[in-house]
């Protein structure tokens, strides 16, 4: 099968947006390339290791490549796209002089190549992240996500998870029922059940990503504990209203809700977070670029969270917010 490759060229601030309008365009993937040159610092805090080349990416930009199937209007496509770049700066972004391209590839030239760049890769002193494909002997006390994302986002290589998992790990002390909303390839569900919560609702509104977080949810035999919907957490809300939530899976409220995706996403359900939670419950929001930190910030007070800590890792912030607690408590 033949696929269209459309190569963004834009600012490493923009990458998200970007990858964001590709997949709601239609795109079967998205890969996103940052420039590395001698003068960009790697985090080998945890002891990671790069076998990825030097490139001759600009600093502070990215190839963003979406991959779209031989069907698609391509003309249309990447002139809708070329429009909602132009609008970034409506939203804050800064897409930088970028540019827009278009290649055919066979689907063997890139459905698998991004895999020789995927190691296993440490994202806290406890857990580690290994690729299903590689070969790996885990340190005494080290816990093991196993990972095949395929075409779903979510490595832990991008600093937006790494950082929810490091806040997981400092926020789950045993036994929390969890609601992960935009799973992606379930990563952070899998990595909350590994640091001790009880049972995970995982959620996501692609396809794509609910067969993949399935998928790897079975791969770490998690299906017991782990349930992944095609729902967001207003279909979650309206099942618990009607009593059709299944039997023995996660029903609200819930002890911690996890949300790895855009900043104004994030801000549309604020409310619900609220409604889903315990009081005295925990709210991770992570993947928010810093020129939206106070628009997050402003928007979890005005629900009434309290802000219990923020993490950072480069330009990305993630926010811990909680629930107050009633009066009874």
């Amino acid at each position: 099968m033949r696929w269209f490759e459309v190569t963004v060229f834009a600012t490493e601030q923009s990458q998200e947006m970007v990858a964001h309008y590709m997949h709601e365009l239609g795109a079967g993937g998205v890969s996103i390339e940052e420039s590395w040159s001698p003068d960009k610092p790697r985090d080998t805090s945890l002891g990671q290791w790069y076998d990825k080349p030097l490139n001759d990416i600009p600093a502070g930009y990215a190839h963003i490549k979406g991959y779209y199937s031989e069907d698609t209007d391509m003309e249309a496509t990447v002139a809708e796209l070329t429009r909602l770049l132009r609008g970034l700066p409506e939203f804050g972004y800064d897409a930088g002089e970028f540019t827009v391209s278009v290649a055919e590839v066979k689907e063997e030239d890139w459905a698998d190549a991004w895999k020789k760049y995927f190691k296993p890769l440490p994202v806290t002193e406890k857990l580690t992240i290994k690729p299903t494909w590689e070969n790996y002997e885990p340190r005494e006390g080290e816990v093991i996500i196993e990972l095949d994302p395929g075409m779903a986002f979510g490595t832990g290589t991008h600093p937006t998870t790494a950082l929810c998992l490091r806040t997981l790990e400092g926020a789950i002390s045993g036994g929390e029922t969890v609601i992960d909303v935009g799973t992606g390839s379930g990563i952070l569900a899998i990595g909350a059940i590994k640091l001790g919560a009880e049972r995970v609702l995982a959620l996501d509104l692609d396809p794509v990503a609910v067969s993949s977080a399935t998928e790897n949810v079975k791969l770490n035999g998690l299906q017991d504990v782990i349930e992944v919907k095609h729902s967001d957490l207003l279909g979650v809300l309206r099942e618990a209203d009607e009593g059709s939530a299944a039997p023995g899976g996660v029903r609200p409220p819930v002890d911690l809700v996890v949300a790895n995706i855009l900043a104004e996403i994030i801000l549309l359900f604020i409310a619900d977070v609220m409604d889903v939670l315990k009081p005295g419950g925990i709210y991770i929001a992570s993947g928010i670029y810093k020129n939206k930190e106070e628009d997050v910030e402003a928007g979890l007070l005005a629900a009434g969270f309290e802000i219990i800590d923020r993490v950072r890792q480069d330009d990305w912030i993630a926010f811990v917010a909680g629930k107050p607690k009633g009066e009874d408590e």
